[in-house]
């Protein structure tokens, strides 16, 4: 759904306020289609409401009964007929990204009960529910797996992307050469940071580790903007990441030489 041909975005302000009403209107809107199960908010609107202002969006998971997942994927008048939709389209085979006039910006998904025993997500907030759905289905079933910090492995990987990336700047492949030091080896640099510095309260999110980055590692994300130079700045990008690994960490002497006698070349 590339144009849902509706009028033009008009911004306002998405208090909290707005998002929570919204999000009891999809209830609502559920309930009527007597095909729904129950409505599950998610992150800031789910059980995080202590993080919920102006620049979140809707997160939430439509439960509904066998066999009719396929027509609330492909009917949205559950959610258009609430406000004017300016924008949609289906990000995954469960679910949709869709953006309200008034700036609430939805991302949701579609699941038929049975489908939620596989499914792993944080714990959420029960927005509607049908009076026999239990409430343990907030819960997912699947346990969270949070990969545990290899260090070895990142630190190794941290600084063989610095080199191959160095190489192909050399190359004249600027893009990729920006993809491996300033997004592969920065990746690694959120791993080994934890190990630097003690993280804050901010909480981590289990699927992404740059959210909430700025507020869990203050001193690591007053760095990043040394590490993420831009298009054209990836050696010194490069030799920044290299002198914070050096610092904190033993580095092979050989590796660190070979990454800076390539940025050198170019000098």
């Amino acid at each position: 759904m590339q144009d849902m041909g509706f009028n033009t975005l008009v911004k306002s302000p998405s208090q909290p306020e707005l998002l929570l009403k919204r999000l009891e209107e999809i209830g609502v809107s559920l309930e009527q289609t007597g095909k729904a199960l129950a409505l599950i908010g998610l992150g800031s609107v789910g059980t995080e409401l202590e993080r919920l202002d102006e620049y979140s969006d809707l997160d939430f998971f439509a439960i509904v009964q066998d066999g009719f997942k396929a027509e609330f994927l492909t009917n949205l008048s559950w959610l258009t007929k609430l406000q004017t939709v300016t924008y949609a389209f289906q990000n995954t085979r469960d679910g949709f990204k869709l953006l309200y006039a008034d700036g609430v910006l939805c991302e949701f998904a579609v699941f038929e009960l049975h489908e939620l025993q596989s499914a792993s997500f944080t714990a959420g907030r029960i927005i509607w529910k049908a009076a026999h759905i239990p409430d343990a289905i907030a819960q997912s079933c699947v346990p969270l797996s949070v990969a545990e910090p290899r260090f070895e492995y990142n630190l190794g990987e941290a600084l063989t992307n610095l080199y191959v990336g160095v190489q192909r700047y050399r190359r004249g492949e600027k893009l990729i050469a920006a993809r491996f030091v300033q997004q592969y080896a920065v990746d690694h640099v959120l791993e080994l940071a934890e190990r630097v510095e003690a993280p804050q309260n901010a909480m981590r999110d289990p699927f992404n580790r740059e959210r909430r980055l700025e507020q869990r590692l203050p001193v690591l994300a007053g760095q990043l903007e040394q590490f993420v130079q831009g298009y054209d700045h990836t050696p010194t990008s490069a030799l920044a990441i290299l002198a914070w690994l050096e610092t904190h960490f033993e580095v092979n002497v050989g590796m660190a030489r070979a990454i800076r006698d390539v940025i050198d070349i170019g000098e």
